[in-house]
């Protein structure tokens, strides 16, 4: 039986022959593509040209999209190259960047060029686990208390039901939490290269079944929102979430006068009124300029979960003058969710965009590239809230975005 044309195939979707989900069941997957993009444009009355217009065979997609009619193409930048001395990143790297915000590659390239001046930046990942936390149903606080206890007794039982469904994943630890007749675990894995969240949730279903069959406690949600997933949360703030990573720099004081135009004490001085306090007035959970600006963009670029920029933007940024006079910064990102393996990173643009940093892939040790990748993000919002602070103390930024016609 020969191949079907987009139009006949669309033709029998029309008639309720096929269904609009299943056309790759009766084509290949870049026939059903354009089949199923035909339809959208005749019901819509609309033109797709563009977003039929991709570089990858669509079953490459497969894994990470559902009733595909195309891809949305977002410019990619390069800032850089930078000089990083990092526990897994080293370095001189250019950092991809997929935006379509005017100004922002150019921002962090200026951030780029004073680190390099100041002979770099160190990052180091100072915490690493990817969580889920399945909340459970017991009859009062006493059975509460009992099934901490247990968990805490038995988290070695745990652990074996959880890793046998995975070659790579390890538990790392299960922390309680009860409230009332409601008792939450977090359970925290390293996930080594891949950022995990589908490992993590298949091992703690494992892990779940034993808790049910060795105790009085009913699961009622795998995930209780304790974990906590695309969601703005403090428990990531404080315990942190996929990798916890910092990244920082002293710059003489004749590199900021000379090339931000500005001085230490007046970027000191921004970051403590308007990151610190104007956040806290605010009730941030992020005290930091933009950090998700440099997050986004190269979530975009290098094949990472967009929504996770929720957490990934849970950073806090310091600022200061030396005794010699000089200005230190720091970014600490609390809850950066980053893989090299897995999900988006398979796609031929973005594993390109993984290539640029020379982190595609599993490491060698395995999660060393994870690693780098949270660390390179990490210099990326360094060098964005460097270059911010310093348009905001030279009373640029305005004019920045002018000159650029955005």
């Amino acid at each position: 039986m020969s191949t079907p044309t987009p139009e006949e195939l669309a033709a029998r979707v029309t008639a309720g022959e096929v269904r609009f989900h299943e056309l790759e069941e009766h084509a290949d997957a870049d026939t059903a593509t354009a089949a199923r993009r035909l339809l959208v444009a005749e019901e819509s009355d609309i033109d797709l040209d563009a977003v039929g217009n991709y570089g990858f065979d669509a079953a490459d997609a497969d894994p990470n999209i559902e009733n595909m009619v195309g891809a949305v193409q977002v410019p990619l930048g390069v800032a850089g190259p930078v000089a990083v001395d990092g526990g897994a990143f080293e370095g001189d790297r250019y950092l991809p960047m997929a935006t379509t915000e005017g100004a922002l590659v150019a921002s962090i390239n200026r951030g780029c060029s004073v680190i390099n001046a100041a002979e770099g930046a160190t990052a180091r990942v100072t915490k690493s686990g990817m969580t889920r936390a399945p909340v459970f149903r017991v009859g009062d606080v006493a059975e509460a208390q009992a099934l901490v206890e247990w968990v805490r007794d038995n988290e070695a039982t745990l652990a074996g039901a959880a890793e046998a469904t995975t070659s790579h994943g390890e538990l790392l630890d299960v922390t309680p939490y009860a409230v009332g007749n409601n008792v939450y675990l977090r359970f925290r894995y390293d996930t080594k290269d891949a950022m995990g969240m589908n490992m993590v949730t298949i091992a703690t279903g494992e892990a779940c079944e034993v808790i049910e069959e060795a105790t009085d406690a009913t699961l009622i949600a795998l995930s209780g929102n304790l974990c906590s997933d695309k969601k703005p949360a403090a428990v990531n703030a404080v315990e942190g979430r996929g990798r916890s990573v910092s990244a920082d720099v002293e710059i003489p004081r004749e590199v900021v006068e000379d090339q931000l135009h500005t001085t230490p004490e007046a970027i000191a001085e921004i970051n403590t009124r308007k990151n610190l306090v104007g956040s806290a007035k605010a009730g941030a959970l992020g005290f930091n300029a933009h950090v998700a600006n440099a997050v986004a963009a190269m979530f975009l670029a290098t094949g990472q979960d967009e929504a996770q920029v929720v957490e990934g933007a849970n950073a806090i940024t310091t600022a200061e003058t030396t005794p010699d006079g000089d200005l230190y910064v720091s970014v600490s990102l609390a809850s950066l969710e980053v893989g090299t393996v897995g999900g988006g990173t398979k796609l031929p643009t973005q594993a390109e965009g993984l290539d640029v940093l020379g982190v595609r892939g599993g490491g060698d040790p395995a999660g060393s590239n994870a690693d780098a990748l949270a660390e390179a993000i990490a210099v990326a919002a360094l060098a964005g809230e460097l270059s911010l602070l310093a348009a905001l103390g030279s009373r640029h930024l305005s004019s920045a975005h002018a000159d650029l016609g955005r």
